[in-house]
């Protein structure tokens, strides 16, 4: 199988049969979308619960999987509808830490990396989680699914169920107020 096989191609021949294109397509999201998972709900223990519940759908839809959009865009807006199930169900805390080290193998540290160096970037990922925590729900979710997640605009609407003009407001607004946030660190 190609590495260069598009998202979509791989998800066909999923549901065709072929495993292997679901290990391909398992590899290329695993990260990013157990981050945004994290960040959005600010709990490891419930990100993974989540994230493997976004799987299982990907794996109980494929049988009926059509390329009506990208693939990106199908998986985070199942991502984005398992979070507002969530959401539903039970009362959300206020803002939440969250460990920005998602996946340990894949984040650990260089051995080149000094204690001050990690004691920093410890201060800085903190900072930013408050930061992000202190969004909207709205503007957290655009903005991880454009940064984490690598979609654009139009894929962030489609995810979101809302417009692309919408997504550009809520994009700006978070970015305004995690660079007034985050001001003494730029």
């Amino acid at each position: 199988m190609s590495e260069e096989w598009s998202d979509e191609r791989l998800m066909l021949a999923y549901r065709d049969g072929d495993a292997t294109a679901f290990e391909h397509l398992y590899r290329r999201y695993r990260i990013r979308l157990y981050r945004h998972l994290a960040h959005q709900c600010g709990d490891n223990r419930l990100a993974e619960e989540l994230y493997h519940d976004v799987w299982m759908k990907v794996i109980a839809a494929r049988a009926g999987y059509e390329p009506l959009a990208k693939f990106s865009t199908w998986i985070f807006r199942i991502a984005h509808n398992r979070l507002i199930d969530h959401y539903r169900r039970h009362d959300r805390d206020g803002a939440k830490q969250y460990d920005s080290d998602c996946d340990p193998d894949e984040l650990a540290a260089s051995p080149a990396e000094t204690p001050p160096r990690l004691h920093e970037r410890g201060v800085i990922a903190v900072r930013l989680a408050t930061a992000l925590a202190a969004l909207p729900e709205p503007q957290r979710e655009a903005f991880l699914m454009a940064e984490e997640g690598g979609l654009s605009l139009e894929e962030i609407a489609n995810a979101m169920s809302c417009g692309r003009e919408t997504v550009k407001s809520r994009l700006r607004y978070a970015m305004s107020k995690l660079r007034h946030s985050l001001k003494d660190l730029l």
